[in-house]
Order: C-alpha cells, then sequence, then structure tokens
C-alpha cells in the first residue's frame, strides 16, 4: 500500500510492508524461543487439523459411493476410512489439538453418515 502526504508543499510516500512472523519485539532469549515454539505448535496444529478435515471428507466421498453402488469392496473401503477418520479424530483431541466437543461432534457426524449409508442397503 502506498500513501501519499503533502506535508508543505513537499510531496512523501510513505509504503507499508506487511512482513507476517519475520520480526520479532521479544526482548528476551525466553521471549524469543516462545515465539519460535508457537510457529512450530501452529504449524503442526494446522497439519493434524488439515488432515482430520480430509479424511472426514473421504469418508463422506466413501458413503456416497457405498449409497450408489454397493458392494463389499466398497463397504470395506467405508470401513476402512472410517476408522482411520475415527483415529485421526482422536489423537488430534489427545494432543490438544482440537476440543474434545469438536472431537465428539466430528465423530457423530461420520457415525450418522455411516448409519445412514449401512440402513439404506439394507
Amino acid at each position: 500500500m502506498i500513501y501519499v502526504d503533502l506535508l508543505h508543499g513537499l510531496e512523501v510516500l510513505w509504503i507499508n510492508i506487511r512482513l507476517k512472523h519475520k520480526a520479532s519485539v521479544a526482548n528476551t532469549n525466553s521471549a524469543k524461543k516462545r515465539i519460535q515454539i508457537a510457529e512450530r505448535n501452529r504449524l503442526q496444529n494446522k497439519n493434524y487439523k488439515s488432515t482430520v478435515r480430509t479424511l472426514m471428507k473421504r469418508c463422506f466421498v466413501a458413503c456416497g459411493t457405498f449409497d450408489k453402488e454397493p458392494g463389499d469392496e466398497a463397504k470395506a473401503d467405508l470401513q476402512k476410512t472410517f476408522n482411520a477418520a475415527f483415529s485421526k479424530i482422536d489423537k488430534a483431541v489427545k494432543k490438544g489439538v482440537l476440543h474434545r466437543n469438536t472431537g465428539a461432534n466430528q465423530k457423530s457426524r461420520l457415525s450418522f453418515a455411516l448409519k445412514k449409508a449401512l440402513k439404506e442397503v439394507v
């Protein structure tokens, strides 16, 4: 962003460049280290949440394919994705990446989709 300021007839250009996570205002070594640790944890949590979302989407897609074409192979794939998603959600809650109520809500959504897909076939 460029700002133009007229001060006493002189044109002054102000350039505002936003640097994300580049400079720290910490004064002590321990504060600098805490900033580094917080950034590391943020990236790890982001990765974990992304993986959970991906596994949930795969489970919902597997439910959809099982609805369209029920069979042993589709059912095995559905069960495999369901177990992987449940496991990852439980681990995320255990590590503190997700709140336990959020994890329970996501597991409930997956269980409901699984029961709905299996019930329609029977």
